[in-house]
C-alpha cells in the first residue's frame, strides 16, 4: 500500500504525505532550474497544479523556506529565493575556503581512505548527463563535493559546507542550463573525472589547481545579465 493510500485512513498522516510530495516536487523544479530566482510562487496556481489544498502547500513552502529555497516577502507572497551579488561572492569565498581546508586536512590520502563516494558521484553524473536529467546532474555535482569535504572527517565542517552548497545550487542550476546551451554536457563530467584523478594521486597542489579551474564563476544576476564573482 502506498504512503498516500495508507494515509487516507488518518487525516494527519495524509496531510504530512501531501506536504512531503509538495516539497519534493517544488524542490525538484527549483533545483533543476525550471524556476528562476525571484520568480513568484502563486498559491492558487500551485494548489491547482499540485492537486492539494492551501494548508499542506503552505507547510511545504514553510519547509522550503527553512532550506533557503524560497522566501516570504511581506504583502507580496512567496518567491524563489534570491541572492545579491555580494551574497554569491561571499558564499563562493566560504565554499572555496572550506574546500581548501578539507583538502589540506586529508591529502595525500591514506591507502585505506574510502573514495567510493566520489567515484559513485562521478558515475551518477555520467549517467544523468547521458539521459539529460539536469537535476540529477546537479545532485551528483553536489554529492561529489560534499564527499570531498567529508574526507576530512569533520562532521561540523561537512554540515556547514552542505548548507553553503544548497544556497548556491539555486544559481548553479541556472548555470547548468546555460552551460548546456554553449558547451557539451559531458564537459562537466570530464572536469570531475580530472578532479577525482588528482585526489586519487594525492597531490594537494594539483587538487587545488583543479578546484580553481573547476567551478564556473559566472552566474546569472536577477536582471538576467552575467557576473563573475571576485576570486
Amino acid at each position: 500500500m502506498s504512503d498516500v493510500a495508507a494515509s487516507s485512513v488518518d487525516g494527519e498522516l495524509e496531510s504530512l504525505s501531501l506536504v512531503e510530495l509538495a516539497v519534493r516536487r517544488l524542490r525538484r523544479e527549483i533545483l533543476s532550474g525550471k524556476t528562476d530566482p525571484g520568480e513568484r510562487l502563486v498559491e492558487e496556481h500551485l494548489t491547482r497544479r499540485l492537486g492539494i489544498s492551501r494548508a499542506p502547500l503552505r507547510e511545504a513552502l514553510r519547509l522550503l523556506a527553512e532550506q533557503g529555497l524560497v522566501e516570504h516577502v511581506p504583502r507580496r507572497g512567496v518567491r524563489v529565493a534570491t541572492l545579491s551579488d555580494r551574497d554569491v561572492q561571499e558564499l563562493y569565498a566560504v565554499r572555496d575556503l572550506l574546500e581548501r581546508h578539507a583538502v589540506e586536512s586529508v591529502l595525500p590520502v591514506r591507502r585505506d581512505t574510502a573514495l567510493g563516494g566520489l567515484r559513485a558521484a562521478v558515475d551518477q553524473m555520467r549517467l544523468a548527463t547521458t539521459v539529460g536529467d539536469r537535476l540529477r546532474v546537479a545532485e551528483a555535482h553536489r554529492r561529489f563535493h560534499v564527499e570531498l569535504v567529508a574526507l576530512a572527517g569533520n562532521r561540523q565542517l561537512t554540515g556547514v559546507y552542505e548548507s553553503v552548497l544548497l544556497k548556491l545550487q539555486l544559481y548553479m542550476a541556472i548555470n547548468l542550463r546555460r552551460e548546456a546551451e554553449v558547451a557539451q554536457p559531458v564537459d562537466g563530467v570530464h572536469r570531475h573525472e580530472r578532479l577525482l584523478a588528482a585526489i586519487e594521486a594525492g597531490n594537494p597542489a594539483e587538487v587545488h589547481r583543479e578546484l580553481a579551474e573547476h567551478g564556473a564563476r559566472t552566474y546569472r544576476r536577477s536582471d538576467g545579465s552575467s557576473r563573475t564573482p571576485d576570486t
